[in-house]
């Protein structure tokens, strides 16, 4: 029976890792479906930057309270599943506390120690959380675009982290007690579970083989909730947990407000400037085969692989949302929507991929059939987004890029904008006056 629980656990463990990978490869495919980008620069402050924001978590401080919370739930679930090593180990050979031989009892004491108080303050965070996030009202957190799938995703969340907490002190409790009456070997200090859950079971005088049994459904349980959790994050926002990582340091690290040019717009200008060039000459012969290029971005395809990085790590927590003058004013804009949309936009081609084996044109776009015209003319590019994000995402680069295509490509611009154009064209400014004229505020 003992090698069929082995042989039970092996497999599950080989097709949950394997499931898990197969949606990780999925989202790599996803990802290079953009532009790519050389973000491979000043190697050290990307490393140090990487340290700080993503595992340090020190964006997070500008919300104390939701700050100090998020810092407990992600230290506490982190160093919780460092058992998940000692559980693999004993489900393939079949031992018991495995890491009580190799620690030894001291240090072993002490690692059960600190996982039981990471436990219990994990449960605590993740309740004020779900209370926080559905009886609070914070209006970050009840916006339209939460309704549906993404708020019941983020309680989804919290209520998976609950019961994997609650089957960790449950196989703790009934682990202690069985070491109490002598059916297992002393290994281990639970000081959570054996002063506030154990007396519970004994005042019950609940018999060995329940208790046993209890102890290892609360552990096949907190394994297989393990597994369940880590493919769930395909499909959730919790994505995070691993991209946070690559996405900070793949962050862009120029001034926030410096904005990138268009390297075709930018070869033009250089040319018109060069006094050696000749304006008659012929043009290079173009690649036939090659896609034509394109002014800004109206679908995934046209932004780069950073920026689909980006949505996919987006937890969705509102903060970029929360500080946009646009969306605080009334307007359309929101920068967390906008990364979302972007999210879908790639499930969506994704999908398109899986099913024809390659991506075949199915008439939709990220520009107009998920993000709207009026989200996008609402921004005021103040990188107010950009500051909030805890993880540097930033939804900016992608309005800009949408917005140059709606201009470069389409012309499609209120009046307002084409007439401050045209100044900025025949006057370098954006008021109708004189080039003559500009500096005559100075002697005023």
């Amino acid at each position: 029976m003992a090698y069929i629980d082995n042989i039970l656990f092996v497999v599950l463990l080989i097709v949950g890792f394997g499931l898990f990978f197969k949606s990780l490869k999925e989202i790599y495919r996803n990802i290079q479906l953009g532009k790519k980008i050389n973000r491979s620069d000043r190697k050290n402050e990307r490393w140090a930057l990487m340290a700080n924001v993503a595992l340090g978590q020190s964006k997070m401080g500008a919300r104390p309270v939701a700050g100090f919370l998020h810092v407990l739930v992600y230290v506490g679930f982190i160093i919780v599943n460092i058992e998940l090593i000692e559980i693999i180990v004993d489900g393939i050979f079949g031992t018991h506390r495995f890491l009580a031989g190799v620690l030894g009892a001291t240090f072993y004491n002490a690692l059960t120690s600190v996982l039981e108080v990471m436990a219990f303050l994990v449960i605590i965070a993740v309740v004020l959380f779900f209370i926080r996030r559905n009886f609070y009202g914070v209006k970050r957190l009840t916006m339209k675009e939460l309704f549906g799938w993404p708020k019941n995703d983020a309680n989804w969340i919290l209520i998976i982290e609950f019961l994997l907490m609650v089957a960790f002190f449950t196989m703790n409790t009934t682990d202690a007690i069985l070491q109490q009456r002598e059916v297992y070997a002393q290994h281990g200090f639970f000081p959570v579970s054996q002063n506030l859950i154990v007396p519970l079971y004994e005042w019950f005088s609940f018999g060995d083989g329940f208790i046993l049994f209890v102890e290892r459904a609360a552990w096949w349980f907190h394994f297989i909730g393990i597994l369940f959790f880590m493919n769930y994050l395909y499909y959730s926002k919790h994505l995070h947990i691993i991209f946070a990582f690559p996405n900070t340091w793949f962050a862009n690290l120029e001034p926030k407000g410096k904005l990138n040019n268009l390297e075709s717009v930018t070869k033009e200008i250089k040319l018109m400037m060069d006094p050696n060039a000749d304006p008659y000459a012929a043009p290079p012969e173009a690649d036939p085969n090659a896609v034509p290029e394109k002014f800004g971005a109206s679908d995934i395809f046209d932004l780069n692989q950073v920026q689909l990085l980006n949505a996919y790590t987006c937890t969705e927590c509102g903060r970029c949302t929360a500080v946009c003058p646009a969306n605080i004013t009334g307007k359309k804009l929101s920068p967390r929507k906008i990364m979302m949309d972007t999210r879908d936009r790639i499930e969506e081609v994704g999908r398109n991929i899986n099913k024809n084996g390659k991506f075949i044109d199915d008439g939709r776009k990220l520009l107009d059939d998920h993000i709207t015209r009026e989200e996008l003319r609402a921004c005021t590019t103040c990188n107010a987004c950009v500051e909030a994000c805890p993880v540097l995402i930033d939804p900016l680069s992608i309005i800009m890029d949408l917005r140059r295509f709606m201009i470069m490509e389409e012309s499609s611009a209120p009046q307002e904008w084409n007439l401050m154009f045209q100044n900025i064209e025949n006057n370098a400014a954006p008021w109708q006056y004189s080039q003559a004229d500009r500096l005559n505020w100075a002697n005023d």
